[in-house]
């Protein structure tokens, strides 16, 4: 066997966030049981490896320096109970799509990164949920416990952990068979569509970028006079929140000819708003492992904090480490944005900028319904692409709650859908999404945005 892989990162252990205070974390009334389903999640194989997120930090620096574009999507929170053909095929067919728009109108290539395959767990205001006078527990995600309203479903049940890793195997397994068996394929995106597509306002214009890429393909192979390998498939990584510490640590692995350790459960984890606490557990997890980390960053953090995050998650300002999530809201970024990227400029920082429009435009309906306008989204994207012009950065990124089914979660878009639509097809059980004519419509705007065309 290999000795393991040293460790050079100072006083950093996979387990020494256990020093620090941690916030966000399940409260599980049996340790025994948890120390036992730990010590067997451990033992599991890893999920991703260490090549793929070598891959994806060096498709990440590139991004950095302006030559790709990184689109991250999916789920707000993943449920067991959506680990089926058909919604995992939607989820990478909308993702397909709107890379498909982006890679045809900004002329470079897009970095694909699902928010699947792991993002069980989710943060919540607060540890108790009161209704009509009964006091439980928060639901914390499938990984932690149940949605259900019930004192069994919400207690915290450490066999999920178990759970949680054999649904994102079978997620990542259906995802690579799919595009291994040519379903990402570049000269057939026919093969992509949705139902619909061919009832969207937008299906001209997809149906023009689609036959514009066919065209590109098979001029440059008539020219070489043989297949491009590169165009007949498409990568794609994985993320989530790194929020449960212990599902994190146990999946925390030194490799072969590798120095320090890798989190092996997804290729980029990020730290949320609420747990990126200087001195906090979840910074001190992530600053000793070699994945790329994203940050989210919100209107109450100050430029002191975000450089604080920077000098400990990457004290050497390594190319492809950093990605820096925004998610302002459409009312705030104005304001809240520029003093940061002009301190993270000023300071000669390497990171990857990119624009969460969704998470700052939540907001509750007269009838107490999460929603967030499709019009506060679009507008908080548009500031940001013109923050970072002004400032002399470049928007890389952008980081979407959506989904590739037909729901009603999201009000306005193409259709203009309103409160009365919500109860429609309203299927999240933490927060709403951009359904997939909305999503696609999203990439549009994007591209016309980034290429500095008027924007209708």
């Amino acid at each position: 066997m290999n000795a393991p892989a040293p460790n050079l990162i100072a006083g950093w252990s996979p387990d020494s966030w256990q020093t620090r205070t941690a916030v966000q974390q399940a409260k599980y009334p049996d340790a025994g049981a948890l120390d036992a389903a730990l010590a067997e999640l451990s033992g599991m194989p890893p999920l991703v490896t260490s090549r793929e997120v070598q891959a994806l930090k060096t498709q990440i620096a590139a991004a950095q320096a302006g030559k790709m574009f990184v689109l991250q999507g999916g789920d707000c929170a993943e449920s067991f109970a959506d680990t089926t053909p058909d919604i995992i095929t939607n989820r990478l067919k909308v993702l397909l799509q709107m890379s498909l728009v982006m890679v045809h109108g900004m002329k470079k290539r897009v970095v694909r990164v699902g928010r699947f395959a792991g993002q069980y767990a989710k943060p919540r205001s607060a540890d108790l949920e009161t209704r009509d006078g009964v006091t439980l527990p928060s639901y914390r995600g499938d990984i932690v416990n149940a949605p259900a309203f019930t004192a069994e479903a919400r207690v915290p049940n450490p066999r999920l952990l178990i759970r949680a890793h054999a649904r994102s195997a079978m997620t990542l397994n259906f995802v690579r068979g799919l595009i291994d068996g040519g379903f990402a394929d570049l000269h057939h995106p026919e093969f992509w569509d949705l139902d619909w597509v061919a009832h969207s306002p937008h299906s001209g214009a997809y149906q023009q970028m689609v036959d514009a890429i066919g065209e590109s393909i098979r001029f440059m192979e008539t020219l070489a006079d043989k297949t491009i390998g590169d165009f007949g498939r498409v990568d794609f990584f994985t993320s989530h929140e790194a929020l449960h510490l212990h599902y994190e640590q146990a999946q925390t692995r030194t490799v072969p000819r590798q120095d320090g350790w890798y989190n092996l459960s997804t290729h980029l984890p990020w730290i949320g708003v609420r747990t990126a606490e200087l001195d906090g557990a979840h910074v001190e997890y992530c600053r000793g492992i070699r994945n790329p980390v994203g940050i989210k960053i919100g209107p109450s953090m100050d430029t002191d904090w975000v450089l604080g995050l920077l000098d400990t998650l990457n004290p050497d300002d390594e190319p492809g480490r950093i990605v820096l999530i925004h998610r302002m809201g459409a009312g705030k970024i104005a304001d809240a944005l520029p003093p940061i990227v002009e301190a993270v400029r000023d300071a000669g920082r390497q990171v990857l900028w990119m624009c969460d429009p969704m998470h700052g435009n939540t907001e509750s309906t007269s009838t107490g319904v999460k929603t967030r306008k499709f019009d506060n989204i679009r507008a908080e994207l548009d500031t940001a692409f013109d923050v970072h012009q002004a400032c002399g950065t470049h928007l890389g990124g952008v980081h979407l709650e959506l989904t590739g089914e037909n729901v009603t979660e999201c009000m306005g878009g193409a259709r203009d859908l309103t409160e009365t639509d919500l109860s429609r097809a309203y299927k999240s059980q933490v927060d709403p999404r951009l359904n997939y004519e909305q999503a696609l419509e999203l990439a549009m705007l994007i591209v016309r945005k980034q290429a500095g065309a008027t924007v209708p």
